[in-house]
């Protein structure tokens, strides 16, 4: 499956909500499949975003790392699904934009948290969604700045400096 779609997926079993425990399980899917579409990127991505997939492959390992592994049944792992990446700027937007729900979500587990366990496993979690998220946001503008062709590029006008008499 391709990783807009499972990034789809992902996003509408987030929304859907639940009990803490639930949540929980989404933010680790989601954390899953932003590892599984970083170490693609890292393997079979554009050379520039190399580096930025690796780091994203490692912060949303620690991400899945500080939350209890959920119990999925065979075949329920979305990560594990990823067939292919498919328009790499199309699924980093999707991305970028699943991080910031995960950050979302874990607050709100957080702030409702009984247990200091559960509240400090969310904000290392909150942590690591942030810093994978500007990873996503890197890669989309070093895809950006690839796709500017230099002939195409226009400088920006230079000025006259200002001058004012004094008196």
């Amino acid at each position: 499956m391709d990783a807009v779609r499972l990034i789809v997926t992902s996003g509408r079993a987030l929304a859907a909500g639940g009990e803490e425990a639930d949540i929980l399980a989404e933010v680790w899917q989601a954390q899953a499949l932003a590892q599984a579409i970083g170490s693609r990127l890292a393997v079979y991505g554009p050379p520039e975003l190399r580096g930025e997939a690796l780091g994203l492959t490692e912060l949303a390992g620690r991400g899945c790392g500080v939350l209890h592994t959920p119990e999925l049944a065979p075949g329920e792992l979305r990560a594990a699904q990823l067939t292919e990446l498919g328009d790499a700027r199309q699924a980093l937007l999707r991305l970028a934009g699943l991080l910031g729900e995960i950050g979302i979500a874990l607050v709100a587990v957080a702030s409702a948290a009984d247990d200091e366990t559960t509240y400090w496993s969310c904000v290392e979690a909150i942590d690591a969604a942030d810093e994978s998220r500007d990873r996503v946001l890197e890669m989309l503008r070093k895809l950006a700045d690839r796709d500017v062709e230099p002939e195409r590029a226009v400088p920006w006008p230079e000025r006259e400096p200002v001058l004012r008499e004094a008196g």
